[in-house]
């Protein structure tokens, strides 16, 4: 073998060397291609400029060569050609040429010889060089050029093969595959080269040891075979035959038997799969050969050992089963001492052998099975003798097997298997029917379908029925009563019972004539299975049973019988088919869609069921049923079909009214309670059918039985079942109210309810039943009641008994979660009932308040930080179903359950992300919320409403939990655009609630959270759309462009992106308000700030500085109830940067509107609160704004003292406005002491000083009371601190200001006399004023001029208080030249003058003396001014109000006389001294000082006009100066004396001159002994004068003064002396006497001990009368 191949290389080198050169001018083409086929093999990954990747050029140049092998084939085929003898060119190089020539083969079909031999050379040439992994793709691709090349040059080619095909030679690989590929391509042109090729090849095998070359062999032989099975079938279309089918198999037969008895044992697994795979083939060549045919029988043998290896059965049985066939085709069976094997090789492949691990395991069984059809046809006895020995065997799996195989037989496809086959295999499988394993089983079953399928029924009636029959109830049983510990039995049992119906549904639609035994037993299945899937076919095998029996009934029926009673069939208990068909049909889809079968079953046995209800049931049934068949499991409804079947079954009971018929259904659908699961939607509607069906019975005795029973057997704890009896009780209640109630009060005696004790469980052991829980189903059942029942009934029964009951079984019970959840319900169904009561609407539902308590109780004991139960969301439906009916809720209630139901809700944290059952509570919740809520307004549908719900809403609006505002906002928005949706423009809103609506909402666009931001953005947008739409206002396109610009920015997370769209949106709403909603909108936005956080707040100024700045100029008449809000709520404010903006905003009014402002802020209460004081340090910050705020605060203090003018502007009215005159002195102090130091005012200090001044004053008398503010609240806010009162603060302003002036000297004197001090006490504060404006005169030059007038307009005040404090500044000013200076004097006299006449005492003192400093201010005026100033201090002293006034005048007498002769007093000089007389003897020490100094002033005025009047004024004055000599008042006794002493030389004697002369100052003793001078000369000249003397000092010993009674005693002793006989005689001694006696009871001991000296001096004097006179002298004898 070597050597030939040796020379198999030589040739194919020879034959190489022999070619003729390549023409080497090829114009460039080489090049061309060589540089295509370098991008090809290139790898590079770098894109070139159109962008294309690797892939794509290589496929571009592919392209290209092929493009250019068009125009010049031969040229660019040369060129390829060369290309593949370029030395060491790379595998994937040659790859590429390969498939390059190939495209140009297949594009230009023949080509030039030379090119195609030097092809075919190199193509073979690479083909067979030593394969390696490379290789192998270049031999591939070489022969694939070679096959392609044998389409137009076959010959060629072929020749090329056969050269390398040598008999006795093993040959290359891919020669062996380029020849089976040649035959493939090319069959007529290949069939007469097969027989050598096969011979050749033949010769080979023995040669052939690598597994490789054995496959490639095998598969060479199967592409052969196939080629010449293929030439055979088209013999006809050869052009000349080759060899015949006979001969094709001599050729081939030797080649079979070598495959077999040699390459099939070998160990290699794929050379066998090989093998086997290309017998298939070789077979159908062989096996019609009747000779060759014996000896392929032979080998059957080796096939059959090959099930013992690890080959695929599959490829081994497919050879068997052809083998087989044929010999069943042709008669020539196998030989029969080969059967066993074959029988026993087979059987174990399905029986022993489980093939799980052979890929084709299905295929290969259903193949055996095959084999055995084949078998049995050819030894039907041996087989079935075989099938009974395996049967024999007890293993489960051998009879499974062999049973499956009988299955087969019996099934056999055309030509059907003869009757003696079919009779030997039913004995076979009658002695295995007593097995009971699950598989034998089903595996008798479906031989037993399989036998009525093939046309067998005759052979199952008996054995076969009966063992279907058996199977039927015991496999039903077994999973009715299985096991949880057996799984797998389980399934195993059930699959027996698929097995079981659908060899019953077979048998019933195949076999004819069946017995009435399986009639009832698939019957009595129908009613008693608890295995719901069977239901569907065993109810169609009992329509097609009845449908056989009927058409055999009307065959047999006589031509007399009707056709009603031939469609008639016996049933054990229609109503009992009707009631199980009806519950089950309410599933229609379960167990394959048992409903249409069920339909078609009641459809045909109407007659037999209810012979009234067939005509109907023609009718409706199909109806039904075309219901059914239009939809799926996935789209039909359940409620709707499920009243179709309720609809039916009314129908049905109507066609029976007037007999027991639905009494009796009834039973049994209450029957069938319990045999269905709960819950289900079998159950569900037989709850449902039961209640229609009661309601039209007709015996209500035997219904309330029902009833009855119905309660006791109710398992209360399962929510189904207790809701099923709930439903059956109300629809009963449609026709039977009377029944159901007196059934529910029976059941409550009978269970012996009460509060002591609650025993139910006596009467169901097995249902433990909870006390709440059957309260909650009678509650329920109730509610049911009135929902169900005619409206005519409910009227009469919903109070009493329903309601009442409902109440009672609640308020009786522990009140869980499930009985609140009960009465709840039952609420909202009696409201629900009641709410359909169409045309009363005079119904008042009396029970409607005790309800609603309860309900609103339930929702207040609800957890407020969890939701643990939809409690909550019933109690809110309950209420909204409430407010439906009559009595309406009122305003108050209806806001009372608004507010309980939000705070329910809002306050509940939101669930977490897992907890779906919560998170479907909670939404629940928000959707029941939002019903009740939008309800409840519905009852309100106003502007009044709406604002009333806002107010609910905007605590949690402003909550500081994020979840609460967005649940607040977004309940907001819905109840908005419900209130936009219902109402619309009908109700236009109040005046300023659109502001504020707004402006709860709008800091909220500002919120932390972006859901709650978009959600106030849409309120806001509702809100401007309501109004809009209600004013007719522009509200363009424009606008909501723009608000939506905004909407979109505020889904940012930039704070200041949102604040600025915030702004934008405020400013896009702005031009929406009027002047009112302005004020309205800023008012809320001031009023909850501070309510949140910092955000908030900021939110809230951004708006009101956006509104301010666009709308300031038109809010004149707004500014004071904005400055308000702010002013109210700027205290709240901590942040620095919100206060900033709120103070910016007051300063922005104030510029515009400085009047209101300034009254606004000067009505703000006191102690100023720190937010004020920020307000006016902004101001102090701005000092031409300050001076303006100051000059218009002295304008309000001012005003308190200047006549009160017309307002003529709006200005004007706030300007003249009542302010606190404490919060103006306070602002003024604060304004002075924070602004500039370095400015002194010099234009204000004057009018500051003397502003304030005069509101010292004012706050000394009665105008110090601030004044009464009646659209304002209280000034002050509590107790004032005590250094903030008027006196105080304005002291420390005029403290300030005077500090200002920087004057040392003045400061200094200021506070060395007092003068704060004295201003400060109400007493001494005119004396300060005084005091204050002397300072100011003596040290403030530039200011006197300015002062001066001040003064004199505060003169002209209609103030009493300003003309006081003016008058005492007068008073300074007049005693100083600087009004006569300026001019002023006339006007200030005159106004003195007024002054002197006023009520006023103090102000006529003032004003007297300020008239009197006249002689110090202007002495030169005085005798200008002398009858005015001498009228008005006459007028003075003789006031008799008190002693101010005549102290006053006599003062200024004093003062003015000094400038005035005895000729300038003129007529005055009278009056004025009888005046001064008068008051020598006045109790008040100031008047008598005053007299005493006005007298001896008069006295040296007194010229020779008046000296003799004087003369006799100082006679009658002369008693009073000598005792008030001794006057208690130490100035009033040394003025007497010196007025005494200087009027004495008016007595004319030099005497008292003398002694008056020589002492200013006199004591006692000297006083005495002037008085012994004085009446001593009396005596002497004016004994008479003395007299009167006596007589007028007596009269002073009464007087109130001690000192005054001790002299008038010791100048009554004087006198007494000194007088004369003759004047003694004329004393009434006894008088006298007794008047001094009464003295001894004086309590002054001085007194009394000056009268008793007296009284003895008196009784010296009567003694020395006595003697003198006659009568005297006998009375003394007489003695």
């Amino acid at each position: 073998m070597e050597e030939s191949a040796i020379d198999s290389n030589k040739d194919s080198s020879e034959a190489t060397e022999d070619l003729e050169p390549l023409e080497p001018d090829d114009g460039g083409t080489f090049q061309q291609v060589t540089n295509l086929l370098n991008i090809m093999d290139s790898e590079s990954t770098k894109a070139d400029t159109a962008g294309a990747g690797p892939d794509m050029r290589k496929a571009l140049a592919s392209v290209i060569i092929t493009e250019k092998a068009t125009a010049e084939p031969r040229v660019v085929m040369n060129a390829l050609i060369r290309c593949l003898q370029v030395p060491e060119i790379s595998t994937q190089r040659k790859v590429n040429i390969y498939n390059i020539l190939q495209e140009i083969i297949q594009q230009e079909g023949e080509l030039e010889e030379q090119c195609v031999h030097r092809l075919v050379a190199i193509a073979s040439e690479e083909m067979r060089e030593v394969l390696e992994v490379e290789g192998y793709t270049k031999a591939e691709v070489a022969s694939d050029t070679l096959v392609a090349l044998s389409r137009n040059h076959f010959s060629v080619v072929m020749y090329e093969m056969q050269h390398r095909l040598k008999p006795l030679d093993l040959t290359d690989e891919f020669v062996i595959i380029t020849l089976a590929k040649l035959a493939n391509g090319n069959v007529f042109e290949f069939m007469p080269y097969m027989g050598i090729t096969l011979a050749t090849i033949f010769t080979m095998l023995r040669l052939v040891n690598e597994a490789k070359m054995r496959q490639v062999i095998c598969g060479a032989m199967e592409t052969f075979c196939e080629t010449v099975q293929f030439y055979l079938r088209h013999l006809e279309d050869s052009v000349y035959p080759v060899m015949t089918e006979e001969q094709f198999a001599i050729k081939l037969f030797p080649m079979y038997r070598y495959f077999v008895t040699v390459w099939l044992r070998s160990h290699n697994p794929e050379v066998k799969l090989g093998v086997i795979k290309s017998l298939r083939p070789m077979l159908n060549l062989l096996l019609p050969n009747d000779d060759l045919r014996e000896e392929v029988y032979d080998y059957l043998p080796l096939l059959l050992a090959e099930y013992q290896g690890g080959l695929e059965a599959l490829f081994i049985t497919q050879v068997l089963r052809q083998i087989l066939e044929v010999s069943v085709i042709t008669s020539t069976p196998v030989p029969q001492m080969q059967l066993h094997t074959i029988f026993t090789e087979l059987h174990i492949q399905v029986c022993v052998r489980a093939p799980a691990q052979q890929q084709y395991s299905i295929q290969n069984v259903r193949e055996i099975e095959h084999c055995f059809i084949a078998l049995a046809r050819s030894y039907p006895k041996e087989l079935m003798k075989f099938f009974l020995s395996q049967m024999e065997m007890s293993k489960e799996a051998i009879r499974v097997g062999t049973l499956t195989l009988i299955r087969a037989v019996v099934g056999a496809d055309e030509p059907r298997m003869n009757i003696r086959t079919i009779c030997l295999a039913i004995r076979v499988v009658k002695n295995t029917v007593s097995d009971t394993r699950s598989k034998v089983r089903m595996a008798i079953l479906r031989i037993i379908g399989q036998l009525a399928l093939a046309g067998f029924q005759d052979r199952i009636k008996g054995w076969g029925l009966k063992y279907v029959s058996m199977q039927l109830t015991l496999s039903t049983y077994k999973l009715t009563n299985r096991r949880e510990s057996f799984h797998q039995r389980d399934l195993e049992e059930k699959m027996v019972h698929k097995v079981t119906m659908d060899t019953v549904k077979i048998i019933t639609s195949s076999v004819s004539g069946m017995t009435n035994e399986f009639w009832v037993r698939l019957l009595c299945y129908v009613m008693e299975t608890d295995n719901m899937e069977v239901l569907t076919p065993i109810c169609v095998s009992l329509t097609n049973l009845a449908e056989r029996q009927f058409q055999g009934a009307d065959a047999e029926a006589s031509a007399a019988s009707t056709a009603g009673k031939s469609r008639r069939v016996d049933l054990p208990a229609p109503q009992k088919l009707l009631a199980r068909l009806l519950v089950l049909m309410s599933a229609p889809y379960e167990g394959e869609g048992r409903g249409v079968a069920m339909l078609n079953l009641l459809r045909t046995l109407s007659h037999s069921i209810a012979p009234s209800m067939a005509d109907m049931w023609e009718l409706e049934i199909p109806l039904l049923v075309s219901y059914l068949e239009e939809h799926t499991k996935f789209t039909w409804n359940q409620k709707t079909w499920e009243d179709k079947l309720i609809q039916f079954l009314r129908l049905s009971l109507k066609k029976t009214r007037g007999s027991s018929w639905s009494l009796r259904l009834g039973k049994e659908l209450n029957n069938q309670i319990e045999s269905f699961a709960s819950p289900s939607l079998e159950k569900s509607f037989l709850y449902r059918a039961l209640g229609f069906t009661l309601a039209t019975g007709l015996e209500a005795d035997k219904v309330e039985v029902l009833l009855l029973e119905l309660l006791y057997k109710t398992d209360y704890s399962k929510d189904f079942d207790r809701e099923g009896v709930i439903l059956c009780f109300g629809l009963c209640a449609q026709g039977q109210v009377k029944t159901v109630l007196n059934v529910l009060q029976d059941f409550e005696e009978r269970i012996q309810e009460s509060e002591e004790s609650w025993q139910i469980g006596a009467w169901r052991k097995d249902h433990p039943w909870r006390r709440e829980t059957v309260k909650s189903a009678l509650m329920v059942m109730y509610s049911c009641v009135a929902l169900h029942c005619h409206w005519q009934m409910l009227l009469t029964h919903v109070d009493t008994p329903i309601t009442a009951k409902i109440i009672h079984h609640y308020t009786s019970s522990s009140q869980d979660i499930c009985l609140k959840m009960a009465f709840l319900k039952s609420v909202v169904q009696v409201t629900g009932a009641i709410e359909n009561l169409k045309g009363l609407e005079n119904f008042q539902f009396s029970q409607k308040t005790t309800l609603t308590a309860i309900v609103v109780a339930v929702i207040k004991a609800e957890p407020t930080d969890n939701l643990v139960s939809p409690v909550r969301t019933m109690a809110m439906d309950a209420l909204l179903n409430l407010s439906k009916v009559k009595p309406f809720y009122s305003a108050e209630e209806n806001s009372e359950l608004m507010d309980i139901s939000i705070h329910s809700v809002i306050s509940l944290q939101p669930p977490g992300k897992d907890n779906e059952s919560i998170k479907a509570l909670y939404a629940n919740a928000l959707c029941a919320l939002e019903q009740l809520m939008e309800g409840l307004m519905q009852r309100q549908l106003d502007p009044k409403g709406l604002q009333e719900m806002v107010h609910l809403l905007e605590k949690w609006i402003l909550s500081e939990k994020e979840w609460e505002r967005e649940k607040a906002m977004n309940l907001h928005l819905h109840l908005m655009q419900s209130y936009v949706q219902s109402i619309g423009v009908c109700i236009p809103l109040k005046l300023g609630q659109f502001g504020m609506l707004v402006g709860l909402i709008a800091p909220r666009t500002c919120d932390s959270h972006e859901r709650t931001r978009m959600a106030s953005t849409d309120v806001l947008s509702s809100l401007l759309d309501l109004h809009a739409s209600q004013t007719c206002s522009s509200w363009g396109v424009s606008k909501e462009s723009e608000l939506g610009r905004c909407k979109e920015d505020l889904q940012s997370s930039e704070v200041e992106k949102i604040f600025s769209a915030s702004s934008r949106i405020a400013k896009v709403a702005c031009m929406q308000f009027n002047c009112d909603e302005v004020v309205s909108l800023i008012q809320k936005l001031c009023e909850n700030i501070g309510a949140m956080d910092l955000q908030h707040d900021k939110a809230s100024v951004t708006w009101i500085d956006a509104f301010l700045q666009m709308r300031v100029k038109e809010l004149e008449d707004k500014v004071a109830e904005i400055l308000g809000a702010i002013l109210v709520h700027l205290p709240v404010v901590d942040h620095p940067e919100v206060q900033r903006h709120l103070i910016e905003g007051i300063l922005l009014l104030a510029h515009y509107h400085q009047e209101t402002v300034l009254t606004s802020l000067l009505r703000q209460p006191l102690p100023m609160q720190s937010h004020l004081m920020e307000v006016w340090l902004a101001v102090a910050e701005n000092v031409a704004f300050a001076r303006s705020m100051l000059h218009g605060l002295m304008g309000r203090l001012q005003a308190r003292f200047t006549p009160r003018a017309n307002a003529t502007s709006k200005a004007d009215i706030w300007r003249l406005a009542a302010v606190d005159p404490l919060m103006t002195l306070c602002t003024i102090h604060l304004l002075i002491e924070k602004m500039d130091k370095a400015d002194n005012l010099p234009d204000l200090l004057p009018d500051l000083v003397y502003t304030l001044l005069m509101q010292l004053g004012s706050s000394q008398g009665p105008e110090a009371a601030s004044p009464v503010l009646k659209t304002w609240r209280l000034i002050h806010s509590g107790t004032l601190p005590e250094e903030i009162n008027l006196q105080r603060v304005t002291i420390r302003s005029m403290q300030l200001l005077f500090k200002r002036l920087d004057n040392e000297r003045l400061a200094g004197a200021l506070q060395e006399q007092g003068v704060w001090s004295l201003l400060e006490s109400s007493s001494t504060f005119l004396h300060g004023a005084g005091l204050l404006a002397r300072l100011c005169i003596q040290n403030m030059e530039g200011y006197r001029q300015r002062l001066s007038e001040l003064v004199l307009r505060g003169m002209a005040s209609e103030v009493l208080s300003c003309r006081l404090s003016s008058t005492a500044v007068c008073v300074e000013f007049m005693s100083d030249p600087i009004l006569y200076q300026e001019k002023l004097l006339k006007p200030v006299v005159q106004l003195l003058e007024k002054g002197v006449d006023e009520k006023d005492e103090v102000l006529r003192v003032l004003s007297l003396r300020a008239l009197g400093n006249m002689a110090l201010g202007a002495p030169k005026k005085v005798k200008q001014y002398r009858k005015l100033l001498l009228g008005k201090c006459l007028c003075s002293l003789r006031d008799p109000g008190g002693t101010s006034m005549p102290s006053e005048g006599m003062e200024a007498l004093t003062k003015i006389l000094v400038e005035l002769r005895e000729g300038d007093v003129g007529p005055f000089f009278d009056a004025i001294s009888m005046q001064c007389r008068s008051f020598f003897d006045n109790e008040s020490e100031l008047l008598r000082l005053k007299a005493f100094l006005l007298f001896r002033k008069l006295a040296k005025v007194v010229r020779v006009s008046k000296k003799h009047f004087f003369k006799g004024e100082v006679k009658r004055a002369w008693v009073p100066l000598m005792l008030h000599c001794q006057d208690p008042c130490p100035d009033a006794a040394q003025a007497c004396v010196e007025t005494m002493y200087q009027c004495v030389h008016f007595w004319g004697c030099k005497g008292l001159e003398d002694s008056s002369g020589r002492s200013g100052t006199q004591g006692e003793d000297e006083m005495a002994t002037f008085q012994m001078t004085l009446c001593s000369f009396l005596t002497q000249k004016k004994p008479a004068v003395l007299y009167s003397f006596l007589l007028e000092t007596m009269t002073y010993i009464k007087s109130n003064l001690s000192r005054i009674r001790m002299a008038s005693c010791n100048l009554a002793g004087v006198i007494m002396r000194q007088m004369s006989e003759h004047y003694l005689r004329k004393l009434d001694f006894v008088a006298l006497r007794n008047s001094l006696q009464e003295l001894q009871l004086d309590s002054d001991v001085g007194v009394r001990g000056a009268a008793l000296e007296t009284l003895k001096i008196l009784d010296a004097c009567s003694q020395h009368q006595l003697l003198a006179s006659p009568e005297g002298t006998s009375s003394v004898s007489r003695m």
